[in-house]
């Protein structure tokens, strides 16, 4: 669920350096706190993170104010991990349950969002592949290198013969697959480490390749027996994830719009948002 914070994390701070004073209608946020909430605004320049923090606790003290003076009262949920939220949290929470409804994605608006991006709605593609693992620890260069020589003499001897492979997997492959013939059955992504499933994406059918496949484990020879390609996922198949999504992307656009109508409506110091001042925003 979108968060007050990050969906107001769209409107850009207008200040160049840490300003000295930064406030919402007379009540100043201590640069303590800003320096404390940077941690969670990671960024490529340490001004830009101050500036996220500035921007994520203005809006939190706007939202705090507009709970306080519609008398609100806190009522501090748990999650799932038995997590409670602090008075605030749950005045935040609250106040936007309330004050931010948007409809939930009809029939129609999910179909014509699955027609534009049929593409994106595919089952994953599916790898049948084996492989003979050579190890070698990623810090031992002597290890590493032997094991690459091994693999090329291997690749070399598979391409002459490559009815060997299940023979020579057997003898001296490190990995428990190797009492296979090297099999490694159907994978799909996110089944192995990132540099072993981007090598068989690329890895001819049929063969080992030219080159030996290195990761953190050693070096593979990989020998991919068959691609399956992703199938096309049915509307109804698809609906609830569509329907969350669009759900999400209007929730966000609302609370960015519930909270530049509050900036329109208060004094804020040291930090530019966005403000609407009519809550006819379009």
């Amino acid at each position: 669920m979108t968060s007050p914070a990050s969906a107001a994390c769209a409107v850009k701070p207008a200040i160049s350096a840490k300003p000295k004073t930064v406030s919402v209608n007379g009540i100043a946020i201590p640069r303590a706190a800003i320096a404390q909430e940077t941690q969670n605004h990671p960024a490529a320049k340490p001004i830009e993170a101050w500036q996220s923090a500035a921007r994520a606790l203005v809006v939190r003290e706007l939202l705090l104010q507009e709970a306080r003076r519609l008398a609100l009262d806190p009522e501090p949920a748990t999650d799932e991990e038995g997590r409670r939220e602090t008075e605030e949290e749950a005045l935040v929470r609250q106040l936007v349950e309330r004050e931010v409804v948007t409809p939930e994605a009809d029939e129609a608006s999910c179909r014509r969002y699955f027609e534009a991006n049929r593409a994106r709605f595919q089952s994953p593609a599916i790898i049948e592949a084996r492989h003979i693992l050579l190890p070698a620890a990623p810090g031992d260069a002597p290890a590493r290198n032997e094991a690459r020589r091994q693999a090329a003499l291997l690749i070399l001897q598979i391409q002459q013969e490559p009815g060997c492979f299940a023979d020579l997997a057997a003898a001296v492959s490190a990995c428990p697959s190797g009492q296979t013939g090297g099999h490694l059955g159907q994978i799909g992504p996110g089944q192995t480490v990132p540099e072993f499933e981007t090598a068989l994406g690329r890895l001819p059918v049929g063969s080992v390749g030219e080159e030996p496949v290195e990761t953190r484990y050693g070096f593979h020879i990989v020998w991919i027996e068959r691609r399956i390609a992703g199938q096309p996922l049915p509307f109804e198949g698809v609906r609830p994830r569509i329907a969350a999504w669009l759900d999400e992307k209007v929730r966000r656009m609302a609370i960015q719009q519930y909270i530049a109508i509050l900036a329109g409506r208060a004094e804020i110091v040291g930090v530019e948002i966005a403000a609407s001042p009519s809550p006819l925003v379009q």
